[in-house]
């Protein structure tokens, strides 16, 4: 990475990101970029909150270095306090280790939404049992559909269950969903999208728990997301006593996640009970859930894969740019 031609920086509109999309090995870069943090080579601080003045709202800094790609880079994601609806956005800066200059500035809506998909899928590719055939999804928006796309060719599913609240009076969602796999079923019901699952992914911008005693029939391996409510969880934090806990990088994680927050300062719980993170399960160093318990895989995003997918855009528009 080691052009400054004038053309940089590249500057990539949501537009542009959406055309690139399919052209993007999302699996592959955070691959890479998870087995480059458990050996070293690929540094992850902490994510930073700060607060605008006067009330006005607030932006989370998600950094990231990749040292064996010669990048570094932050997303910033503002959320800003209007008269309405809340202005959220969020960008990302790719910069050069090798020049100190940057390399591009790009939408980063639909890139995070990918990775944090691309994230969950590799924690259930490593924790699901290999025989799991049945995967419940909580949540149709744009992240459960990103997650149905990246979890149903895990595994040979029987069923793919998908509930949303308002999802049985939406016929273009439901036609959206059918169109990923063959396989979706509706469920009006959460109960009911529940049942006997082995797999169950909670997309919801739910701030409270949407799980409840007597859900869940057997054991399950349950992966939850972040939301900005200030300590989201999509779980009780009670449960994570009786649970084989995983996470996305447990430096940060366990400070950040509301479940694990609450379940420390409530619940007896503590951060050093997590089994592995995702450099630890990549790389084999992690043991895997007993199944004699449920499983809970949490991620909260990490700066790092901001990064990592950011480059694998980068390679491509500026591959597209060089044809």
């Amino acid at each position: 990475m080691n052009n400054t031609d004038k053309l940089f920086p590249l500057i990539v509109t949501q537009d542009a990101v959406r055309k690139a999309l399919p052209h993007l090995d999302v699996r592959g870069a955070l691959t890479r970029m998870f087995l480059a943090l458990a050996n070293d080579s690929a540094v992850q601080p902490p994510q930073t909150f700060t607060a605008f003045a006067q009330g006005t709202g607030d932006f989370i800094t998600y950094l990231g270095v990749m040292a064996d790609a010669k990048v570094f880079g932050a997303k910033l994601s503002p959320y800003i306090v209007t008269e309405s609806k809340p202005v959220i956005t969020a960008w990302t800066a790719l910069m050069s280790m090798e020049t100190g200059l940057p390399l591009m500035w790009c939408d980063a809506g639909l890139l995070t939404i990918e990775r944090t998909a691309g994230a969950t899928a590799l924690a259930v590719d490593h924790l699901a049992a290999a025989d799991a055939r049945r995967l419940a999804i909580v949540g149709a928006g744009a992240v459960g559909q990103a997650h149905l796309r990246h979890l149903a060719a895990l595994r040979s599913w029987d069923s793919i269950n998908v509930f949303s609240p308002r999802l049985a009076v939406n016929e273009a969602k439901r036609a959206a969903l059918s169109a990923i796999h063959d396989r979706v079923r509706v469920c009006t019901q959460l109960e009911d999208c529940l049942r006997d699952a082995d797999v169950v992914a909670l997309c919801t911008s739910s701030g409270t728990p949407v799980l409840s005693k007597d859900m869940l029939t057997k054991p399950a391996l349950i992966t939850s997301i972040s939301t900005n409510v200030e300590n989201a969880h999509e779980i009780p934090p009670a449960w994570l006593r009786d649970m084989d806990v995983y996470c996305d990088y447990r430096q940060t994680t366990p400070a950040s996640a509301g479940e694990m927050k609450l379940a420390a300062q409530l619940h007896d719980w503590s951060p050093e009970s997590v089994l592995g993170d995702l450099p630890e399960l990549m790389s084999g160093r992690a043991r895997k859930p007993s199944s004699r318990q449920h499983a809970f895989f949490r991620s909260i995003g990490l700066g790092l894969e901001d990064v990592a997918i950011a480059n694998e855009l980068f390679r491509y528009v500026a591959g597209q740019s060089n044809d």
